[in-house]
């Protein structure tokens, strides 16, 4: 719950304290707030403790945090910008107001050194309160690990801990979704549900995000079913991930299916649909959800324009592409970021428009970055384009000298060209700043169980199988035009 609103004439006080020079002056103003519930305001709470430790008056700042309760005092603090300095003499004053020890003291103070960066400090003093086995203090000690990139401690102090409950469970398995490392996360949730503990929204959310970056689609059917059956389909944010993570292990239709079921959408949720059909290469239906999204009056943001260029990319749709880039300003009043003129230089490109293309990274407010001129690379790749990929190479490999493909890239060019010794002379500069081609790599999803598939890797046991069925596939590509059939094929290849 948020602090009150500051009353007038203690917002008048709290611009005075920081001119405050004496102790009599200070006395006089922590009389006057305190009784006027000036305790529950941090802002408030964190002047009058720092002009108590800055005149210095020390006894008079025991006497505030005996007044107050401790993790007031700490939040306080620690709120403050520049407070990191701060929270040792807290420290040191909570000792000597003898609350130092008392459970919900130490895991603010803990707190307090983590939101500073001070984690060693917490850790010391989350060392000396242990014995008394509060969870909370458990958890805040983890979380400062997780907020410091620290995930092995985290993981260590949360394998030892002797009592877990719900937060703990969240805490680690979102520090793994938020690092990209979807596999530990999912470990961890099934730990969890071994162990009984119903997941809450927050770690639901986690999950959906790590079903989404491995593509393991059974999982995420089950964590459906549990939001469905906990009634907690009214959280938007829930059904918005529940619809990325559809999106990203290739079912559009249950995607659209839970889209269509929402009473209430937020701009989030129509932009995640658009982003999914643009993913999938249906810009034709990203496209008319994005006019439908219009005609319900509600007002696209940055990422939904992101969104239907991508899509518009995709399709070959490029004067309409160039409309929205248009409309996004004069319209909506949203300024491009470099993320839009990337998209649209990506349209142009592949709609062959090279010369326009260039003429727009010329012509952007920013300095073109990676992307934007691997954008073009690519292009050059298309269409045949040897000095513009030369071009745009040179700004490549100042801006990511380490990236093999965009030497791949080029070679390609003049492979396609015939220009073998441009060709030799690329590689040659590729050994010699120790470049080597990293091999693509897929996964499929078979009874919760990911199967990854690396180029040019024969280790799959199922090798043999699968190669016959890309033939069998390739086959019917060439004659039907499409390839509906791969994931099935693929599911019963895998199973035996």
């Amino acid at each position: 719950m948020p602090p009150p609103t500051l009353p007038a004439a203690l917002h008048r006080v709290l611009s005075l304290i920081p001119r405050l020079a004496s102790p009599r002056h200070l006395l006089q103003a922590h009389a006057y707030v305190l009784p006027r519930g000036g305790h529950r305001h941090p802002r408030l709470v964190s002047a009058l403790l720092l002009a108590s430790l800055r005149i210095p008056f020390r006894d008079h700042a025991v006497a505030l945090i005996r007044r107050l309760h401790p993790s007031v005092s700490l939040r306080a603090v620690a709120r403050l910008r520049g407070g990191g300095g701060l929270v040792p003499q807290l420290h040191s004053l909570l000792l000597r107001a003898g609350v130092a020890a008392d459970a919900p003291a130490s895991a603010s103070l803990i707190q307090a050194y983590c939101s500073c960066g001070s984690v060693a400090s917490a850790r010391a003093v989350f060392d000396e309160t242990v014995a008394s086995g509060d969870v909370i203090s458990w958890n805040v000690m983890i979380a400062g690990y997780v907020k410091s990139g620290d995930l092995p401690r985290a993981q260590e102090l949360f394998d030892v801990m002797p009592v877990r409950n719900v937060v703990s469970w969240t805490t680690v398995i979102g520090a793994y979704a938020q690092m990209r490392r979807p596999e530990e996360a999912i470990e961890v949730f099934r730990r969890m549900q071994v162990e009984g503990i119903e997941p809450d929204g927050v770690a639901l959310l986690s999950v959906l995000s790590a079903c989404g970056d491995l593509g393991v689609v059974d999982l995420g059917e089950w964590v459906h079913r549990f939001v469905l059956k906990q009634r907690l389909f009214q959280e938007i944010p829930l059904m918005n991930a529940i619809i990325d993570m559809y999106v990203k292990c290739g079912s559009v239709q249950k995607a659209v299916e839970v889209f269509e079921g929402m009473e209430q959408k937020s701009v989030v949720t129509w932009t995640t649909m658009i982003a999914g059909f643009a993913l999938h290469g249906l810009g034709l239906e990203a496209v008319g959800l994005f006019h439908r999204m219009e005609k319900e009056n509600v007002p696209p943001n940055d990422v939904t324009f992101l969104a239907v260029l991508s899509a518009c990319s995709h399709v070959g749709l490029t004067g309409l592409g160039r409309w929205y880039f248009k409309i996004m300003l004069s319209q909506y009043k949203i300024k491009p970021r470099i993320e839009h003129y990337g998209c649209m230089i990506d349209l142009l490109g592949r709609a062959g428009c090279l010369m326009e293309a260039r003429g727009l990274v010329q012509d952007m407010p920013f300095k073109a970055n990676a992307a934007i001129w691997g954008a073009l690379l690519s292009a050059a790749r298309t269409h045949s384009d040897t000095d513009l990929g030369e071009q745009a190479l040179l700004h490549l490999i100042d801006l990511e000298p380490h990236n093999s493909g965009n030497y791949i890239l080029l070679c390609n060019i003049y492979a396609e060209q015939e220009r073998w010794d441009d060709v030799r002379e690329l590689r040659m500069s590729m050994r010699d700043r120790g470049l080597r081609n990293v091999p693509g790599a897929s996964s499929i999803e078979v009874d919760g169980m990911v199967h990854e598939f690396t180029s040019r890797d024969g280790s799959h046991p199922s090798l043999h199988k699968i190669c016959e069925v890309l033939c069998a596939i390739n086959t019917n590509v060439k004659a039907v035009g499409h390839i509906a059939m791969l994931p099935e094929a693929l599911h019963h290849v895998i199973e035996g």
